[in-house]
């Protein structure tokens, strides 16, 4: 069965969707709903933008409560916010080890982070103590955060506004469906 939709272009029939099955129906559907939340296109491309840039920090225990605040700050969508950030934790994790070795290089300790290894760390601290090796690693992690901070503009920035149009495309087509299921 085919529903006519009537509109200033004319009669056209526009297919029946096909069934929804059950894990559309009841996970699917109320996940998608939860990410969109009612947020405008430009809202919802700023959250996957800063979503993804608190991603990929170089830190570990802090990103869901920094960006936590941030989305409640922003009033964006805290749920879709840490979606991103999850989800880019693979990336996270193989992008760590650059960042620290970038950041101990910008701060002047790039020939003893070089190609530090777990082993390295444990005999750093059995020969100089754990205060020589939270030094190095602290001051690494500080570089890694200062690269991580410059990068993440750009990364923000182009993710907005190329996400922008795509989100407003995504919500038309959404409001659309709604409509037809309704007047069904």
């Amino acid at each position: 069965m085919t529903i006519t939709s009537i509109s200033a272009t004319g009669v056209r029939a526009v297919p029946e969707p096909p069934p929804r099955t059950w894990i559309q129906r009841r996970l699917v559907d109320p996940f998608l709903s939860l990410l969109k939340a009612g947020l405008a296109p430009s809202s919802l491309a700023l959250t996957a933008g800063l979503g993804v840039a608190f991603g990929l920090a170089p830190t570990f225990g802090i990103t869901t409560l920094v960006s936590t605040a941030v989305a409640l700050r922003l009033k964006l969508n805290v749920a879709a916010m840490q979606v991103v950030c999850h989800l880019l934790s693979p990336v996270q994790l193989l992008l760590l080890l650059p960042f620290l070795r970038w950041g101990a290089t910008l701060l002047g300790h790039g020939h003893e982070v070089a190609n530090l290894s777990l082993k390295q760390i444990k005999a750093m601290i059995k020969t100089d103590g754990w205060g020589h090796a939270l030094h190095l690693l602290w001051r690494a992690e500080l570089g890694a955060m200062m690269i991580w901070a410059v990068a993440a503009v750009p990364v923000v920035l182009g993710l907005y506004v190329g996400l922008r149009p795509l989100f407003k495309k995504f919500i038309a087509r959404q409001e659309e469906a709604e409509e037809v299921a309704v007047a069904a």
